[in-house]
């Protein structure tokens, strides 16, 4: 489908609901879900408008500049601002393309993180803690927040995995491509020769669902309390406070414990089990849309090497899009982060933008 064609279809739709929204002043359940429709043409609208306009004055000037009775001067002007809409018409299309594009309805969700340690023993659980930081830093760079659902440490100052909640405006719209498997390359602190290791942590990102998005049968659940387990002392959990929740059809195992609470740790071992559940529905339904097409960023696989953190160069290369950066603490510190970030989602943009003929 042309663009034109695309434009004529909105142009009629837009007119089409404001006829309806005259004739129909009832407001009653059909009045609303018109204006809603009505309301989220306006903002195409308003580049339709400029972009006709343009275009029509395009045709203008190519008439005066066809005229032989044109003085060459003049047509030299005319042609430069002919030049000049052809500019602004190509910017008002990508606009309205970029509009058009089918949204992804998880985008201003909150989100879910969950870091585990991967290859490479004591080290993969120091990285795995760093990135844990790093993501707490750049939520707090975004205002975004950061709460902590659980962190299984060790007694170095590494982790074997931790999850937290993150919300604020857009969340999982920047973390999304987060998701996968993040490689480091340094000197472990217990490394006497200082020799390089390679060490590996996984990240998943989860937009974070509401009970409205994801209804979930009592039924289908399993609940086990249980004591914490941990290092025992005076702060040792003598009460059953621990939960571990079993989803039987999807076979999705949440344990919460960190909190003495037994009804807060299944709350938020509830949190994460929507979540997992959401974006398992997510993926199927996106696995169906993209099953005839290339994939816009990788594959999302959480199997897969997204980005390497070279300690010795001090740089951070993201492999999907073929980005280095020479600024490994600053992406540390979170706020380098969000030019990685910006610079994805970029580049999932110009590839929906690409595949906008085939999308329509």
């Amino acid at each position: 489908m042309s663009l034109e064609t695309t434009i004529n279809n909105i142009v009629k739709r837009y007119e089409f609901l404001k006829k309806q929204m005259l004739e129909n002043l009832s407001h009653d359940e059909e009045f609303v879900k018109i204006s809603k429709e009505f309301s989220e043409f306006e903002e195409l609208m308003t580049f339709v408008n400029k972009y006709e306009k343009n275009q029509e004055e395009i045709k203008k000037l190519k008439s005066m500049a066809d005229d032989p009775a044109t003085e060459l001067e003049f047509k030299e002007i005319i042609v430069s601002e002919i030049e000049d809409l052809k500019k602004s018409v190509l910017s008002i299309e990508k606009e309205i393309k970029i509009i058009l594009i089918p949204k992804d309805i998880a985008d201003e969700k909150n989100a879910i993180i969950e870091i585990r340690a991967g290859t490479g023993g004591d080290e993969a659980g120091l990285f795995a803690a760093d990135l844990f930081r790093m993501y707490q830093k750049y939520s707090e760079y975004r205002h975004w927040k950061f709460e902590i659902l659980y962190a299984h440490e060790s007694g170095i100052g590494s982790i074997k995995e931790a999850s937290a909640s993150i919300s604020g405006k857009g969340v999982f719209s920047r973390l999304k491509f987060e998701s996968g498997v993040h490689r480091v390359q340094r000197v472990p602190v217990t490394e006497s020769s200082g020799r390089v290791h390679t060490s590996t942590a996984t990240v998943a990102v989860l937009p974070e669902a509401e009970e409205i998005d994801l209804k979930i049968n009592d039924s289908d659940l399993k609940i086990d309390v249980m004591r914490a387990s941990g290092a025992g002392g005076q702060h040792v959990n003598k009460t059953e406070s621990a939960v571990r929740i079993t989803h039987i059809p999807s076979g999705i195992v949440v344990t919460q414990q960190d909190d003495r609470s037994q009804h807060m740790n299944r709350l938020k071992a509830m949190k994460i089990l929507r979540a997992r559940l959401y974006e398992q529905e997510r993926q199927k339904l996106h696995s169906e849309r993209a099953s005839n097409r290339r994939s816009q960023i990788g594959t999302g696989d959480r199997s897969e090497r997204i980005r390497t953190y070279n300690y010795p160069q001090g740089r951070v290369s993201d492999h999907r899009i073929n980005l280095t950066l020479y600024k490994l603490s600053q992406i540390m510190d979170g706020v380098g982060l969000e030019e990685i970030i910006k610079a994805l989602m970029e580049y999932n943009q110009e590839e929906q933008l690409a595949n906008f003929y085939e999308q329509a």
